[in-house]
């Protein structure tokens, strides 16, 4: 059903990655919606307000950490984020961690693993398994 569908919004300057994620996510129902900067990522998630961000940590015109900064302080709270990076610091997770994303993932990828953070985040009953139960 269209009216369910979620949205993912991509950000990240490296077109082969957006493409990649794109094709993946939306052969699993997603829509896709693309932004390759962080001015145009935080001026799209401000307007659409999607259900997902996937994030670069890395790209011109402002940084995936001012784009969480910003959001995190927007009226109806963070857009859940998954941020990825090809940086390998650990000072940088921890601070992302502590703006709210709700995963961190280094560069390079396996797309599963994209997939598998989305899921269970979009469709936590999906991934129940995976999780503690709330009994």
């Amino acid at each position: 059903m269209p009216s369910a569908q979620k949205v993912i919004l991509l950000v990240d300057d490296d077109n082969e990655i957006v493409e990649s994620m794109r094709a993946v996510l939306e052969s699993k129902g997603y829509r896709i919606m693309v932004a390759r900067d962080g001015n145009s990522g935080l001026t799209i998630a401000e307007r659409e307000s999607p259900d997902l961000i996937v994030l670069d940590m890395m790209m011109p015109k402002k940084s995936g950490f001012l784009v969480l900064e910003k959001l995190k302080g927007r009226p109806g709270g963070l857009i859940p984020t998954i941020m990825i990076t090809g940086n390998e610091g650990s000072r940088h997770r921890a601070y992302a961690e502590m703006l709210g994303v709700r995963d961190y993932i280094r560069k390079p990828f396996a797309m599963e693993k994209l997939v598998k953070s989305v899921e269970k985040i979009l469709d936590p009953r999906a991934t129940k398994g995976d999780d503690q139960d709330d009994r």
